[in-house]
């Protein structure tokens, strides 16, 4: 596992739990509004921590947490992650994985040998304009909707989402998601927002509410339909 930050707690990431969050190196996706630079394409100094590191960590906090959130990139990139989540779970702790459905043997493995509790999945955009934002060189969106169609047979507990922006997405691209998505059980809407680590800083904001009417229009489709992380 490469392992290249550690949030020591959080009442964020993992939904109504107290969490630590293990973010791992390097990602097949180059979405240029994504936050995580050096995660999504490592310097070559990167300074990794060690299985060991985050463990004795765990161990230190395991009284006040609840779980673990694993992110990234994308966690599943990694074929040692099934065993680093065991050694979590014999810990006692809840395991969250973040991740963009591109690997969708790897989620269903997980789930069925009881090796996480939530999944978070990230959609891009509609079927027709996925690309426009994955910037794979080798796009598959069957990987992805094997991905949201395992999670929406509901075996385990689940959340899509979508960080939006002015410049990428509109009410009809929100209306073709809100198809695509119909019956899910949970779906956010994440506001674009600026920082030092975006890899390509050209996007901006929708308002407010505009960001409501996205919800307003979605709500048939999903009604757990909300916006996250709105100032």
């Amino acid at each position: 596992m490469l392992i290249l930050g550690l949030q020591k707690t959080t009442l964020l990431d993992y939904p109504g739990k107290v969490a630590s969050t293990i973010f791992t190196g390097g990602c097949n996706f180059r979405c240029p509004y994504c936050h995580n630079r050096d995660l999504v394409i490592p310097p070559s100094d990167v300074m990794a921590y060690s299985e060991e590191e985050i463990f004795t960590h765990l161990i230190q906090k395991k009284k006040v947490l609840d779980g673990v959130c694993i992110t990234g990139g994308e966690p599943t990139l990694h074929k040692d992650l099934p065993d680093f989540i065991a050694r979590i779970k014999e810990m006692g702790l809840l395991v969250k994985l973040d991740s963009n459905g591109t690997n969708p043997e790897m989620i269903k493995s997980l789930v069925n040998n009881g090796l996480i509790d939530y999944v978070a999945m990230d959609i891009k955009h509609s079927k027709e304009k996925y690309n426009t934002i994955a910037s794979m060189k080798s796009f598959d969106l069957a990987a992805i909707e094997e991905s949201v169609d395992f999670l929406k047979e509901g075996h385990i507990d689940y959340e899509f989402r979508t960080t939006i922006m002015k410049e990428c997405h509109n009410s009809e691209d929100m209306d073709a998601i809100g198809k695509w998505l119909q019956g899910a059980k949970a779906y956010f809407l994440q506001s674009y927002k600026e920082s030092e680590q975006v890899i390509n800083p050209i996007f901006t904001p929708h308002s407010a509410e505009t960001l409501e009417s996205f919800v307003e229009l979605l709500k048939p489709y999903i009604p757990n339909t909300h916006l996250r992380g709105i100032d």
